[in-house]
């Protein structure tokens, strides 16, 4: 049975990895962005993949030696050590979002209860953890010492993601 799976190739090797996919016979999907590049002397418009070394690939998995030998393809994103199976429905979700790229943006993933440090704004060099309440994203700083925790509406883009490391 076929499925979607995300491969991770080498990096700056997602096209040619694409094409030789596209030459086997392969069901694959690179998203691309077209963005603007300025160098010294000109301007073009280029076409870069949306996620840095990474494609899809649509296969049944026992076939799965044949799109491994590919150049430039390191492996299958595994999730403990089981084949991250990509649904159908989000390869039909990213090609339609990249039809309409006017309103895209990149958003940084986090999961409750990552660890992170504000970057930038008011609260710059603040640690805590990361929550959603009622939709809002919201950093938590938890003080031990005396059992009493506060939160702060914060914009993800403030945020990067920390080590585990105590936060006091």
């Amino acid at each position: 049975m076929k499925n979607w799976y995300a491969l991770y190739t080498r990096p700056r090797h997602e096209k040619k990895a694409y094409d030789i996919l596209i030459e086997k016979g392969e069901e694959a999907y690179l998203p691309l962005l077209k963005q603007k590049r300025q160098w010294k002397n000109r301007k073009k418009e280029v076409e870069l993949p949306l996620f840095n070394s990474y494609l899809f690939c649509n296969f049944d998995y026992k076939d799965r030696f044949d799109v491994l030998q590919t150049h430039g393809i390191i492996k299958i994103i595994n999730f403990k050590g089981i084949p991250a199976v990509v649904p159908e429905w989000q390869i039909e979700a990213l090609r339609t979002m990249l039809a309409n790229p006017e309103s895209l943006r990149m958003e940084n993933y986090f999961r409750q209860g990552d660890l992170v440090e504000v970057m930038s704004g008011p609260f710059r060099g603040l640690k805590g953890t990361v929550a959603n309440i009622k939709g809002e994203s919201r950093l938590i700083v938890t003080i031990e010492g005396i059992m009493q925790t506060l939160s702060v509406e914060m914009d993800k883009s403030y945020l990067e993601i920390r080590e585990s490391e105590a936060v006091y």
